[in-house]
């Protein structure tokens, strides 16, 4: 039995990227199979679920005008709890986990699920501790606040200040940043980008998305200055892996270009600049790893708040064009790195790359969950689950 359920959904990549984060932190501090990762949706609506996440990848690559009314209007309309009659398979399944697995505690990384709690709370009488992980910055949808829960924990103070306005307890809302993967904490202090000062070449990593309108163009521009090192990761898009490696052997200076990787903690530490959309989980290992960010694609919504945060701080850039990308670079390694060690400073008070241990090990001591690095066996639960 786990004692901590991590409920998350697959819409962006943040929201499960922060639940898989924290599962591992709590493993690490509490043992193996202290936290479960449990997608409600995909497991009581798989087929439904599918489609969904289609419509939504759909609508904010092709329509994003579309997708961000609807994202006002979730906001502003507010229709949970009205429309949770439709997630009556998902209610049902929680109830069931909760029964089966007794937890000492919830967190979630996705909105709808303070909505099924604060139902299960209302009439069940359901008492355990439950937690929402926000994984948005500044642009956070009043979906996070609505139901009320024990705590929230957010990526930063700008963030944690919406949390406070809509008046929320302030004792119940924390800054722990966002919950990267623990790679970040332990290579800290170990992996940086060469110095610029003393001549090294310039690392910049081109991380493209699906979406990404005139991906191969950037990159080709990127290749072209033969001064830098590029490396570019294209996700699972062999063709243009393919047609960049036939480019990128033309140079004389190191570039690489890959698929798929599981490697962006170690990317983001050895590179100076990343150049990608502003998706949650991209952002915020940007900023656990000090590496700017040069942001040429924002999805209207909770995206917008991504890049709001680094333009308040005065980190990297928005922009609009592949030759704009180039030309901000440029800017950045002049005069050995100058501006580009401002954007650096700017990043080191955002970053918290050990913001996953820190949540995890924060409610294990408030909740008395065993602490065992090496394996133990769980207790008889005394906790009382339903009034």
């Amino acid at each position: 039995m786990s004692r901590v359920l991590i409920l998350s959904a697959g819409y962006g990549e943040g929201h499960n990227a922060a639940a898989r984060n924290l599962v591992t932190a709590f493993d690490e501090a509490g043992g193996s199979g202290t936290a479960r990762f449990v997608d409600l949706l995909e497991q009581a609506s798989p087929r439904a679920s599918k489609i969904t996440r289609w419509g939504y990848l759909a609508a904010i690559n092709r329509c994003p005008k579309v997708w961000s009314a609807l994202y006002r209007w979730l906001d502003q309309s507010r229709p949970f709890p009205r429309a949770l009659w439709a997630m009556r398979r998902e209610l049902r399944l929680l109830d069931q986990l909760i029964l089966r697995e007794k937890p000492t505690l919830i967190c979630s990384t996705f909105p709808i699920y303070g909505f099924i709690i604060e139902k299960l709370r209302n009439e069940r009488g359901l008492r355990i501790p439950f937690y929402n992980i926000v994984t948005d910055s500044i642009s956070i949808n009043s979906l996070w606040w609505i139901p009320r829960c024990d705590g929230w924990f957010l990526p930063n103070e700008e963030s944690a200040q919406i949390i406070r306005d809509a008046e929320c307890p302030i004792n119940r809302v924390h800054v722990s940043g966002f919950p990267v993967q623990p790679d970040f904490a332990r290579e800290f202090e170990n992996l940086k980008p060469p110095n610029l000062a003393a001549g090294h070449a310039p690392r910049v990593l081109y991380i493209i998305n699906s979406g990404s309108a005139r991906a191969e163009e950037t990159a080709r521009l990127l290749l072209a200055e033969t001064s830098w090192e590029i490396t570019c990761a294209v996700g699972r898009d062999e063709a243009l892996r393919r047609r960049l490696e036939k480019h990128s052997g033309r140079r004389g200076t190191p570039a690489t270009i890959l698929g798929w990787t599981d490697q962006v903690p170690l990317l983001l530490m050895t590179h100076h600049a990343v150049v990608s959309k502003a998706g949650g989980a991209t952002t915020q290992e940007a900023i656990a790893a000090r590496c700017p960010m040069i942001v040429n694609q924002i999805i209207p919504g909770q995206e917008e708040g991504n890049y709001e945060l680094l333009r308040r701080h005065g980190i990297g850039a928005h922009v609009t064009s592949p030759t704009e990308v180039v030309s901000v670079l440029r800017s950045a390694f002049a005069q050995n790195g100058n501006l580009w060690r401002e954007w650096r400073r700017a990043l080191d008070p955002l970053s918290r790359p050990t913001a996953a241990a820190d949540i995890a090990m924060r409610l294990i001591r408030e909740h008395g969950i065993e602490s065992n690095p090496i394996i133990r066996e769980f207790a008889p639960s005394t906790h009382s689950y339903y009034g």
